[in-house]
């Protein structure tokens, strides 16, 4: 969430303290990815990490950039989390 945040402050990657704060987010989520699939299946740890960035990145944009809010995107936010949940689950 904070990196894609952070690509939103970086202009396009032409203001370089917001562009070293996101290559640094970048790092640290792939670290933290590659640390998650060690003990869990591949395809779930990834699904986990793409849907909780997804999510928290739609409710930040929500907050922070006034982003839409309606009916379909908050289904679409709870259909992400249930499939989540079903492959932590599985």
């Amino acid at each position: 969430m904070v990196w894609a945040i952070g690509l939103k402050y970086t202009d396009g990657f032409t203001r370089p303290l917001p562009t070293i704060g996101t290559l640094a987010a970048m790092l640290v989520s792939v670290w933290l990815l590659a640390v998650a699939m060690k003990s869990l299946p591949v395809g779930t740890a990834y699904a986990v990490w793409v849907g909780v960035g997804a999510v928290g990145t739609v409710i930040l944009g929500i907050i922070l950039f006034n982003d839409p809010v309606n009916l379909v995107r908050m289904a679409s936010i709870g259909l992400i989390l249930a499939g989540i949940i079903g492959l932590k689950l599985a």
